[in-house]
């Protein structure tokens, strides 16, 4: 599954137990209804965000991940988590050069 959109936010990285890292940005989805998401990225793909700054139009590449949760009082809960693991930068719109237009004039008609 991919997305595209714009860097928000990217976050320090965290390190949990057993020295597992996650690191997560805050992006904002281009589609009719946008979407603020916050994606995780773990492990080695950490380093894939190294390159990206604020408002970076990319396409991010991700897995939707899902887990049960029992709480200690025994209610159980459901959680979900959005995970990178690819990143394309995409230029942005504003960056594209558009043609003159005499792209077709070399016709002999």
């Amino acid at each position: 599954m991919e997305i595209i959109g714009l860097v928000k936010t990217i976050f320090d990285i965290q390190v949990l137990k057993n020295g597992f890292k996650k690191r997560e940005i805050l992006f904002f989805t281009e589609e009719q209804y946008p979407q603020n998401l916050l994606i995780e990225f773990i492990q080695d793909k950490i380093k894939l965000l190294d390159a990206l700054k604020i408002e970076d139009r990319i396409k991010i590449f991700i897995n939707l991940k899902g887990r049960k949760w029992t709480t200690p009082n025994g209610s159980v809960k459901y959680f979900n988590s959005i995970q990178g693991w690819k990143i394309e930068k995409i230029l942005n719109k504003k960056n594209i050069s558009s043609s003159d237009g005499n792209e077709f004039d070399d016709f002999p008609f």
